[in-house]
């Protein structure tokens, strides 16, 4: 009796895994389309600007060097023709396109000439690291103090936690950037400015104990103002969830049953009021890579942030292009981590899931 009932017990548990993973599989293959025609507007968008790095080129080198626009027509011809932008804007879209499906080539940066992969080898990994700090900080931060909230409705740690909720959400983040930034020059005098890492760590290839604190004491305002910002969307969330949820029936049925409070609200109240939280997750993940994306350009800390404006100032147009196509490579990733989270946390997800994934 024993082995005929763990056949279909294991049967059944293959089945749900295969179905998560065919759910997965699908979003996956939904997405490419999606890349695309990411990868097109974000190219058609830098392509609409007037101009191109070749006039901009010209200008600088006519205020160093005084020559006229006419002596330098014929250099400036050479270079389009070498750069491909006396192309058709498909006919370059479709090279650019090419480069990245067949040889992973991102394009060259013109302004810095370097391939955009090694500058965004180097740069993006800490943008990526900073904002996965940010946002597992604020969604854990936010969440216990918006349950702390709602278990003191309309009292003043409430009230506090509400304040702190509209302030993160009202005041934008570059405001509270500026104001950093002067504590940091005129008031502490601070040498942790405009960098990522001491001189003297630069070139270390391994990190230790003295080299994290460093990196630390360097990016301490964009983990405050980013984890600042996030935690007061999920505190707000969080409170109005659970709130929600302790008004359900079935809540009011486990107190008639007798459980106990912490049993009614860690069991069966706080991870139902936690669904809304990951089905956002993904979203939230955009949100705090764009939000170190602001206040990098503010502090001029050499993440992905700076990069990106100085790309568009001098209309590199293949390294703001990659940059598109990255963050929306990212958030697509944060959504499939989403949906697999909320198939773990709620079976009714999974059991839908595999439904849909075998119909």
């Amino acid at each position: 009796m024993g082995s005929s009932n763990e056949l279909p017990c294991s049967f059944t548990t293959y089945s749900k895994l295969m179905g998560l993973l065919l759910f997965l599989f699908k979003r996956i293959i939904a997405s490419i389309p999606l890349l695309f025609g990411i990868s097109f507007v974000s190219f058609l968008i830098i392509y609409a600007v007037p101009g191109d790095y070749v006039d901009v080129w010209l200008n600088q080198t006519i205020s160093r060097t005084g020559q006229s626009r006419v002596e330098l027509e014929p250099v400036a011809a050479l270079l389009r023709e070498k750069y491909g932008f006396d192309q058709p804007f498909i006919i370059q879209y479709l090279n650019w396109l090419k480069g990245i499906l067949t040889e992973f080539d991102l394009g060259p940066s013109f302004s810095q000439s370097r391939p955009v992969s090694e500058l965004l080898g180097l740069r993006f990994p800490r943008t990526i690291g900073i904002a996965l700090v940010t946002l597992i900080i604020g969604q854990i931060t936010g969440a216990l103090l918006g349950i702390y909230a709602a278990l003191n409705q309309h009292k003043l740690s409430d009230t506090v936690a509400t304040l702190i909720a509209f302030s993160g959400i009202a005041i934008p983040k570059f405001i509270i950037s500026i104001v950093i930034l002067y504590f940091l020059a005129f008031v502490w005098h601070s040498p942790y400015i405009g960098a990522i890492q001491s001189p003297e760590y630069i070139l270390q290839g391994y990190w230790d104990w003295h080299r994290l604190v460093d990196f630390f004491f360097h990016v301490w305002p964009i983990l405050l103002i980013s984890i600042w910002a996030g935690q007061s969307y999920i505190l707000r969330m969080m409170r109005g969830n659970l709130l929600d949820v302790m008004k359900m029936q079935y809540i009011e049925t486990a107190k008639a049953k007798g459980l106990s409070k912490n049993r009614i609200l860690f069991i069966h109240a706080i991870p139902n009021a936690l669904h809304p939280i990951v089905m956002n997750l993904g979203s939230r993940f955009d949100y705090m890579v764009k939000g170190e994306i602001e206040i990098a350009i503010v502090l001029g800390i050499p993440t992905v942030g700076p990069l990106i404006l100085s790309s568009v100032a001098s209309k590199d147009m293949y390294v703001v292009s990659a940059i598109f196509m990255m963050v929306a490579v990212l958030l697509i990733i944060g959504n499939l981590v989403a949906d697999l989270l909320l198939a773990i946390l709620d079976p009714r997800v999974r059991n839908a899931t595999m439904e849909l994934t075998t119909s």
